[in-house]
């Protein structure tokens, strides 16, 4: 059945749980599903801040629940896919965006930063997955996961080995379950950001002067053809995208949204 444009992005009817979805990257993504109709489950270990989003999304006129959960807990990853379906009926689609980025040398990596990190971009990843799938084949219906990597999975940047690795991990597993699950009409994609300005972002570096910080920031844009850091809405509208009937044939792809970066 061939759809009209107009329904290309429509997920109405449809429900989201976003990880991460506070602020940054995972607020804009939610933003972006419930301005496209879906209803929004804001799931992210702050809860305060949490409950404030989803309290501006519903005073926009949307629908919004949230949930605090912290993505390297296996229980919480149940929790969140549970009270989803509790509120909204059921969860038809996944975005996996928490994750952290601490700013570490390799030679002063810390095995307590390595797990954290770990367990929150990768662990963390793996098992919402898991009750996503589980929650999508109990209901007899597929549904669109999408895990947000990043370039670091392709080039290391630098001082962020073990977040590279986390990030390596990601688009593996993108690719692992995509083949897995999608027999049960469940199809598993990746964004993989360069350089987003977000709050995240400039605390990863609270560490460095203001000196260091600037140097860092003009060695990135020095190498990005397009010439100016991305914003949230730029992996918003790809993951609005990957989330809608208009990419119902994809199936394990890593959509790389780093201004060339990586072409440079």
């Amino acid at each position: 059945m061939t759809l009209p444009v107009g329904e290309l992005l429509n997920l109405s009817g449809k429900v989201a749980v976003v990880t991460g979805a506070a602020m940054g990257i995972g607020k804009a993504i939610a933003a972006r599903l419930a301005e496209a109709g879906a209803s929004v489950v804001i799931a992210d270990i702050n809860p305060e801040a949490a409950q404030k989003t989803a309290e501006e999304l519903i005073n926009d006129g949307y629908k919004a629940a949230h949930v605090q959960s912290d993505a390297s807990k296996i229980e919480d990853a149940e929790r969140t896919i549970s009270q989803a379906v509790d509120v909204f009926g059921d969860v038809d689609i996944l975005v996996n965006n928490a994750g952290i980025y601490p700013f570490t040398p390799a030679i002063d990596m810390t095995e307590a930063i390595w797990d954290k990190t770990i367990d929150i971009n990768l662990k963390g990843t793996m098992f919402f997955c898991q009750a996503a799938a589980r929650a999508m084949k109990d209901r007899g219906h597929g549904g669109k996961i999408i895990n947000i990597a990043s370039i670091d999975a392709f080039r290391p940047t630098g001082n962020v080995a073990h977040y590279d690795a986390s990030k390596g991990g990601v688009v593996m597993l993108t690719k692992a379950l995509a083949k897995e699950w999608a027999s049960l009409g469940i199809l598993v994609n990746a964004v993989a950001p360069g350089s987003i300005a977000t709050p995240g972002t400039s605390a990863s570096i609270t560490g460095l002067s203001d000196e260091k910080k600037a140097a860092l920031t003009r060695a990135f844009l020095e190498k990005i053809p397009l010439g100016r850091m991305g914003e949230p809405d730029d992996i918003a509208k790809i993951v609005l995208f990957l989330a809608g009937p208009a990419a119902d044939y994809m199936v394990g792809a890593i959509i790389i949204a780093d201004g060339g970066y990586l072409v440079n």
